[in-house]
């Protein structure tokens, strides 16, 4: 397995310190000679030239031109020849290393290391069959235990990463964190994060996880590219990719699903592809907005500014087609809504009949809901069309009553009139009967 890039200039470094050592050499005999009369008394064994100390039986037995190297313990170090700046204490440290600038500490850690250079190890058993793995750091007992060839690992804790082989880029922090990572010797599982005892426990071959809290993902085997903050956050998932779990026992119903979105305490979410789950929404007061998603998963609130828009004309006839759409009465089913209350509403596939752009699709580019909003807006479109004809009617009738009022003053003036002519005549012809006649008659 390659090594990773990262420390792709640990060559260039290594032959600037040799070149730089003879200039050390001289600079420590100086020194050395400066401080010939305070020397201890008696002088310290073990110390040997190149920078070299060793203490222990067999400890660095084998050296010849490694520099800069000390092994303090029963045959730490002991087969070590070439390498140099290698650092083991303990009983076994390091004992078939020929690798360079790596540090044990405690009996048997990388004990049986032959190739593999910056190396650091931390504990009873630490990174105890390391081969050829590079630039890993091992602090505790037992940590990176089986670890060959895997590169780039850190484990800090009990047991951390203790069954991973060939990963790479793993990081573990906590007891038994990430403890059975790469288990079945595949390689895969790569850059895996784990903060908190217990965290990824169970891993085998996922990769790209990222657990912190107790238990976080403790049961996870396979999925990867899963984020879990908080103790037991989807503590249950076993083969899952792409979840997102933030809280104490968050994502806890999910197991095999993937993309899943979690966020809240206790909020455990179900076992389905594609969902999320926010808590303290539901039944909570809010604001005076609503929130919206597009296909994308943005979140936003709709806007209506007209700076946001182009095309515009007004709706005039286009609002028609609501008068077909046909209004049902309906229940969810169970997964979608477990109260099942009453719904009222339409159906998208009758709606797409209707008017194709009425409905909102899925990500097969089915008939997914309807765009209520739009509805609501064709309402108001024929509402303020109703209001115009009802408007223009009423001037219509407010005229028609303006001129039957003035007939009906016309008429009362006729009428008035005409009764005043008949009183007159009336009169005159009251007088008339009232007055004396001459009676001629012959005598």
């Amino acid at each position: 397995m390659k090594t990773p890039t990262i420390r792709s200039d640990y060559s260039m470094n290594r032959l600037r310190f040799r070149i730089a050592f003879p200039s050390i050499q001289l600079l420590l005999a100086c020194f050395a000679l400066s401080q010939a009369r305070g020397q201890l008394s008696p002088p310290p064994d073990g110390c040997y030239s190149n920078f070299t100390t060793a203490e222990g039986c067999a400890a660095l037995v084998s050296l010849t031109t490694g520099i800069a190297n000390t092994g303090l313990g029963w045959r730490s170090l002991v087969f070590n020849s070439f390498a140099s700046f290698n650092t083991g204490v303990g009983g076994g440290a390091l004992a078939l290393n020929n690798g360079d600038s790596n540090t044990a500490v405690g009996a048997a850690a990388l004990l049986l290391n032959t190739t593999g250079t910056e190396n650091v190890a931390v504990g009873t058993d630490a990174l105890v069959f390391n081969d050829g793995g590079n630039f890993n750091n091992a602090i505790g007992a037992f940590a990176l235990l089986n670890n060959i060839d895997g590169a780039g690992n850190n484990a800090l804790g009990d047991h951390a990463l203790s069954s991973n082989i060939h990963g790479i880029g793993n990081t573990a922090v906590g007891d038994l964190a990430l403890e059975s990572n790469d288990s079945l010797g595949v390689g895969t599982a790569n850059f895996n994060t784990a903060l908190g005892a217990s965290a990824l426990l169970l891993n085998t071959d996922g990769g790209s996880n990222n657990a912190f809290g107790y238990s976080a993902l403790s049961g996870n085997t396979a999925g990867s590219d899963n984020q879990a903050m908080g103790a037991f956050a989807l503590v249950n998932n076993s083969t899952g990719s792409g979840n997102i779990a933030i809280g104490s026992l968050s994502g806890l119903n999910v197991t095999t699903a993937n993309n899943v979105i979690c966020i809240g305490h206790l909020l455990a979410g179900d076992n389905v592809d594609n969902s999320c789950y926010i808590g303290n929404i539901w039944g909570k007061a809010g604001g005076s907005q609503a929130v919206y998603v597009n296909e994308s998963g943005k979140l936003g609130v709709q806007v209506s500014s007209r700076r946001f828009k182009q095309d515009i004309a007004p709706m005039e006839k286009a609002s028609e087609v609501i008068y077909n759409l046909k209004p049902v009465t309906f229940r969810y089913k169970s997964e979608i809504e477990c109260s099942r209350p009453l719904g009222f509403g339409l159906i998208a596939e009758e709606v797409e009949k209707v008017n194709p752009d009425l409905v909102a699709r899925d990500q097969d580019g089915r008939p997914y809901t309807v765009r209520y909003d739009a509805v609501n807006a064709m309402l108001l479109n024929e509402f303020l069309k109703e209001h115009q004809t009802i408007q223009e009617q009423q001037k219509e009738i407010d005229a028609l009553k303006s001129e039957l009022k003035a007939n009906a003053v016309r008429q009362q003036k006729q009428i008035e009139a005409l009764t005043a002519g008949l009183q007159k005549v009336s009169a005159q012809r009251e007088m008339g009967k009232a007055a004396p006649q001459k009676v001629v008659g012959n005598r």
